[in-house]
């Protein structure tokens, strides 16, 4: 089935894929990380320290993806878009090496910042490149196969984040989380030689929720 779906779309969503997997690992842990390593065990505090890491994530995010949104959709060809794609998604690898190295609440909102201003970058430019390069006719099929492939590697991560983290501890959920978005940005490089140089038209997609909105612990 998945045969006739072109190069484009397979590498698009197979880097969300590995996206998903590694942020998938560090979010059932994080709320117990900022517990024992940054509130010293004092778990309201700790509540207090992840609302404020969400505030900080998701307000910068919402407000910076629509004025880059609309300086994308200015510039004519997708050249622009693959550049914000792709660093934004190198950026956003190395927010979990910044959860690594925190020791105070600041640190982490610190990171949640740059993590916002990352996936500002990517979530236009990457469902620009692949609105523009959907499969006439399979619209439904592909942005389902999207939304299975972060949902499966979510989900995976998810169910070995905890043990993980049980077993050999915090650090390691954050190197790999920090490994498997880099591998996602190399993957997107790939997509390069299939960036047009003119402005293509777009084709319908259903109105569904961002596929990298969920990727924020």
């Amino acid at each position: 089935m998945f045969k006739f779906i072109n190069r484009t779309i397979k590498i698009l969503v197979t880097s969300d894929f590995i996206l998903n997997c590694g942020w998938g690992l560090l979010g059932p842990v994080f709320a117990l990380f900022i517990a024992q390593k940054i509130t010293g065990g004092d778990i309201n505090q700790a509540l207090r320290v992840a609302g404020l890491a969400a505030f900080f994530y998701w307000i910068p995010k919402s407000f910076l993806q629509i004025p880059i949104g609309k300086y994308l959709d200015k510039n004519h060809g997708e050249k622009d878009d693959f550049i914000f794609m792709v660093t934004g998604t190198f950026l956003a690898g190395l927010v979990p090496m910044i959860f690594l190295a925190a020791t105070l609440p600041w640190h982490i909102y610190s990171a949640q910042i740059i993590h916002a201003f990352a996936m500002s970058l990517v979530i236009p430019s990457w469902m620009a490149i692949f609105t523009r390069h959907i499969d006439k006719g399979k619209e439904a099929l592909e942005w389902g196969l999207e939304s299975t492939s972060i949902g499966v590697g979510a989900g995976i991560a998810a169910a070995f984040g905890g043990t993980i983290a049980a077993i050999l501890g915090f650090n390691v959920i954050f190197i790999f989380t920090s490994v498997f978005t880099v591998i996602s940005a190399f993957l997107l490089i790939l997509v390069r030689k299939d960036i047009s140089s003119k402005k293509q038209l777009p084709h319908f997609v259903p109105v569904i929720k961002s596929p990298r909105e969920d990727i924020n612990p």
